[in-house]
């Protein structure tokens, strides 16, 4: 946890877990378009300008949320059998996060220099693992990723059907990744 401290507007000063966290909150309320620095700054009863000195600007601000979201899609593939089960572990722990946060995936389409850290290194590791078992790891980067992104942002439209639709994407990802074969 940051021991750094914000400028209160009013109270106590605030840190960055607890803007992280925050964010979070509002990013689910009104399909992501709550999220602003005033927004966020208001609900910590901080002042805008002391987010800055935290999370930097609103790319700034993506790129901790996604660092804090996606991280647990590179844990502990080390341990995995070999290149098509840490595959297979990366994409699904990724699809899960995309599911349970989609307006952070939308919102870092839209904003290109949200793309750094944790979600860089999960295209670079996949990239990676592609490249020992397939001559066109690219293109099948590409595939299994956009796949991802479309079947964990279709999980935040059907909620009541979640583990159906998870089961069911794990079966597609089996399938291509028969395909790499």
């Amino acid at each position: 946890m940051s021991l750094a401290r914000g400028r209160p507007a009013r109270g106590q000063g605030i840190a960055r877990d607890e803007i992280l966290a925050a964010a979070l909150d509002l990013m689910g309320e009104e399909a992501g378009q709550a999220l602003t620095m005033r927004a966020l700054a208001t609900r910590l009863g901080v002042t805008p300008m002391s987010l800055y000195r935290h999370v930097g600007d609103q790319a700034g601000l993506l790129r901790a949320l996604a660092d804090r979201v996606y991280a647990q899609a590179l844990e502990g593939l080390g341990e995995c059998a070999d290149e098509r089960a840490q595959i297979r572990a990366l994409l699904t722990r990724y699809h899960q996060a995309v599911g349970r946060y989609p307006q952070l995936t939308l919102a870092i389409f839209a904003t290109p220099q949200a793309f750094a850290g944790v979600t860089q290194e999960i295209t670079a590791r996949l990239t990676a693992l592609l490249q020992r078992i397939t001559d066109q790891p690219l293109l099948w980067r590409d595939i299994l990723v956009d796949h991802a992104h479309g079947s964990g942002l279709a999980l935040a439209a059907a909620p009541a059907q979640i583990e159906a639709m998870a089961q069911q994407y794990g079966l597609a990802l089996d399938r291509l990744l028969d395909g790499l074969d």
